[in-house]
């Protein structure tokens, strides 16, 4: 049973997010930013890589199980990119802004304007977990020609997902994270802690 475990992010959306989404495990989560864990290296060119990377750092500075989540938007007309560099798009330091300015700049004359959002997590029980416990999901939709909305984090204001009519920034949080990339990755590892009796 898990009842305590670091969070690898110091990201508020995905704070507030995961809050939210792991309420129902009943598990105490601690953001790693408060107890001092700075941020892991991200060099990979994977999104699991970088995930079990965050999820082994946290949990070797800490010594509790740690949760870590690597996700982000890949669009098809640029071959997948932002993709691990979407926090990182416009360059240091990370913006939103700035890294929505340089989506539709990339995307300027651009088709199909297709793509999705997509959420590993990776959580290990301790540093040297051999057998971590790995989920995740897709959410897919198109980058809009302009933002909308000022809900939400990262892509949300020009990403409409399929099936919407709305962009993620002006959906509501509770039906955001009842179908979003992070909510069935979050679904997905609360099923395999139960089948694993950690839940």
């Amino acid at each position: 049973m898990l009842k305590k475990l670091v969070l690898a992010s110091n990201n508020a959306g995905k704070l507030r997010e995961f809050s939210a989404l792991l309420a129902p495990l009943g598990c105490q989560v601690i953001a790693q930013g408060e107890l001092n864990v700075p941020e892991a290296e991200e060099p990979f060119h994977t999104f699991v890589e970088n995930a079990l990377a965050k999820a082994r750092h946290a949990s070797r500075l800490t010594g509790l199980p740690a949760l870590a989540d690597d996700s982000g938007l890949c669009v098809d007309a640029l071959g997948g990119a932002p993709g691990v560099l979407s926090a990182r798009f416009a360059g240091e330091p990370k913006s939103d802004a700035r890294n929505n300015a340089a989506l539709l700049a990339a995307l300027d004359g651009k088709t199909p304007r297709s793509g999705h959002y997509y959420c590993v997590l990776v959580l290990v029980r301790h540093a040297d977990d051999p057998q971590p416990i790995i989920a995740d999901g897709v959410w897919r939709g198109q980058v809009l020609s302009a933002a909308q909305g000022d809900g939400g984090f990262g892509y949300d204001p020009l990403f409409q997902a399929q099936g919407e009519s709305v962009s993620v920034a002006e959906m509501d949080a509770a039906a955001k994270n009842a179908v979003s990339h992070r909510g069935q990755a979050m679904r997905a590892l609360a099923a395999k802690l139960a089948e694993l009796g950690q839940a």
